[in-house]
């Protein structure tokens, strides 16, 4: 009784966890986007008007870099990570969920050190107060902050998947494991591509 009350309440936080997820990778989507309007005003003041704007780059690295880091949590929980499958498909079902499970071990931990080394990129930037060596002179603690947000919040997702997938294992959960931290069916991909068809075929008769 204890552990189903457990495993409901994990399974909240992650659904809030992915909830947040969604809005972060929105975020990302629309920083991408923004950077793309940047370039291309960009060019197109540099071509016609023979001024331009500058900054360009720098920002859409920023951007690039930015949306990246918070969209990579949304792709752990949505199991968009590639993977590959050919020795995979064909290995009985509890091995491979003993391999799902190691396959997010060991992203974790490589994870936690992209994490610990980018917060002390970030921190050296604020102590020493650097810029970048541009025009802008963007405060460099500024976009490393941004971007290493999104592998705090990251680590924070890959601890939440790592606590359900482990609980799976203990208790012999194969199914929830490969829920959890699984590489997608082919069941899977066509079903999200129905769900996406039915969407567009909505919008179309409105």
């Amino acid at each position: 009784m204890t552990e189903i009350r457990n495993e409901t309440i994990l399974s909240r936080i992650i659904n809030f966890a992915t909830g947040l997820s969604k809005i972060a990778i929105w975020f990302a989507g629309g920083l991408t986007l923004l950077s793309a309007l940047y370039i291309t005003a960009d060019v197109i003041s540099r071509k016609f008007l023979n001024s331009p704007i500058g900054g360009s780059d720098e920002m859409s690295s920023y951007a690039f870099a930015i949306s990246i880091s918070w969209a990579l949590s949304f792709a752990t929980l949505d199991r968009a990570n590639i993977r590959i499958d050919a020795i995979y498909q064909l290995m009985p079902v509890r091995i491979a969920a003993i391999l799902d499970w190691l396959a997010l071990v060991g992203l974790a931990i490589f994870i936690v050190f992209i994490t610990r080394y980018a917060l002390d990129v970030a921190v050296t930037s604020w102590d020493y107060g650097s810029t970048a060596n541009t025009a802008l002179g963007t405060p460099l603690w500024i976009p490393q902050s941004l971007w290493v947000a999104g592998f705090i919040w990251l680590t924070i997702v890959l601890a939440l998947l790592l606590t359900r997938s482990t609980t799976a294992l203990v208790t012999g959960d194969v199914k929830l494991l490969s829920a959890t931290c699984g590489m997608r069916t082919s069941k899977e991909g066509a079903h999200d591509e129905a769900s996406a068809s039915r969407r567009i075929l909505e919008e179309d008769r409105r």
